[in-house]
């Protein structure tokens, strides 16, 4: 396992000193330059040919995190049972008690899923504070699932939805006043789901102040943070929310299959027990949940990921990936022809973030776009709909990104404008 002791990885507590060292020991002492950045990159292994950004998908795990999952796959599939009853479980709770200190929680507030859908369905699904009149409200740059799931919170609790068109181009007072204006034109209103960073523009939305005006009339908040933990420099505990669903394998770089719920001590009795859990018995934060055999080596192996990133350092990496954002990002407001819809206020962004050329708004000619970047351009980016302003083209730079890179992208937005102005 390239250097990464087994038995560590597997009792939960791989040795994140030692993960950490190698990676330290790669790396120049100049942790801010170029010489650094590219001694991380060479820690992946990207696809050969193509200037991938589009990274939002899922993450790709660096080599020693990789390594250490193949290893644990490797005896999660020889000792099976013998040791799924013999100690598996105690490691698996020294892993949740390794990333509940890493997201500044408890313990006992944190659970693993599989992703932060199956999260955010549980806290979206399982809210029981609802009554029939009652209102819920989600934006449209929500994930879609999770627009699904509020939606359908109509037939099951009996409930009106409200759906709000956040402001382009937004500022954090913007954002601020229009869920302020939803909530005083919707007295009903029990619920919002937010959305801490867009999947589909990169916004990032101030969450707290959000959170504090709806604590302040009653309202619970739901919170997605699947892309924004370890894409931006915060700890769970910073947003001062009850519910959170995050996931693993975005940002943090851990294995496919991991993802975690978040609930606030004091509020576990507004979710509801999962049906497949006993109906008596420990309550607590598990009994929201009920996962049955799933990839246990995937939870397992979160230490290495950990490791790795505590390696850079997190205010570092996001630096780093907003940095690659602002590089392309100034080259593109150049461009005549150009929208960048996510504003350059640094509390509004992260490393990604979505173009369109002015007026080309429907879904065909944005994937028109990325296919011409791809194919004409050899740089992978991806189509994002669901905006109420339009269809758009998504950019997310990674850690093994360089400023060449987006530097090409920009280069290739003159000729994108030129393609679509000919039709």
């Amino acid at each position: 396992m390239a250097g990464i002791d087994r038995r560590s990885v597997l009792a939960g507590g791989l040795a994140l000193p030692a993960v950490a060292a190698t990676a330290r020991a790669t790396v120049p002492a100049d942790r801010d330059g170029e010489a650094f950045w590219r001694s991380i990159a060479a820690e992946y292994g990207p696809p050969e040919g193509i200037v991938q950004l589009e990274n939002g998908n899922w993450g790709m795990m660096p080599r020693p995190v990789l390594q250490a999952y193949q290893g644990t796959v490797a005896r999660v599939n020889r000792d099976t049972s013998y040791y799924a009853r013999r100690g598996m479980t105690r490691d698996l709770i020294a892993v949740r008690d390794q990333v509940a200190a890493a997201m500044g929680v408890k313990p006992q507030e944190l659970a693993f899923t599989r992703n932060a859908t199956e999260a955010l369905e549980t806290l979206i699904l399982g809210y029981n504070r609802l009554r029939p009149g009652d209102a819920v409200l989600y934006a449209d740059l929500d994930y879609d699932s999770m627009q699904h799931c509020m939606e359908s919170l109509r037939g099951r609790r009996g409930v009106e939805i409200v759906r709000l068109a956040l402001p382009e181009a937004a500022t954090h007072e913007t954002l601020v006043a229009a869920y302020a204006e939803a909530m005083a034109a919707n007295p009903r209103l029990r619920l919002i789901l937010l959305t801490h960073l867009s999947h589909r523009t990169g916004l990032v939305l101030p969450v707290r102040e959000i959170a504090a005006l709806a604590r302040a009339k009653g309202i619970d908040v739901i919170v997605d943070a699947a892309h924004s933990w370890c894409q931006l420099d915060f700890s769970l505990a910073d947003l001062d929310c009850d519910f959170i669903g995050v996931n693993g394998h975005k940002w943090l770089g851990a294995p496919l299959g991991v993802g975690f719920l978040h609930i606030r001590e004091g509020a576990l009795d507004r979710i509801d027990r999962h049906p497949a859990n006993p109906a008596t018995g420990r309550d607590d934060i598990s009994a929201r949940v009920h996962l049955g055999t799933y990839d246990f080596a995937a939870s397992l192996t979160v230490p290495a990921a950990l490791a790795f990133q505590q390696a850079i350092g997190s205010e570092r990496r996001a630096d780093r990936l907003r940095g690659l954002r602002n590089h392309w990002v100034a080259g593109a407001r150049r461009v005549a022809g150009i929208e960048v819809l996510t504003p350059d206020d640094s509390r509004s962004h992260g490393g990604i973030t979505s173009f369109r050329v002015k007026g080309v708004i429907d879904v065909a000619a944005n994937m028109r776009i990325a296919k011409h970047l791809i194919e004409r351009h050899r740089i992978f980016t991806v189509h994002r709909d669901g905006i109420a302003s339009g269809a758009c083209v998504r950019v997310t730079p990674a850690l093994f990104t360089r400023p060449e890179d987006v530097d090409r992208l920009a280069r290739a937005l003159p000729d994108i404008v030129s393609v679509m102005q000919r039709g």
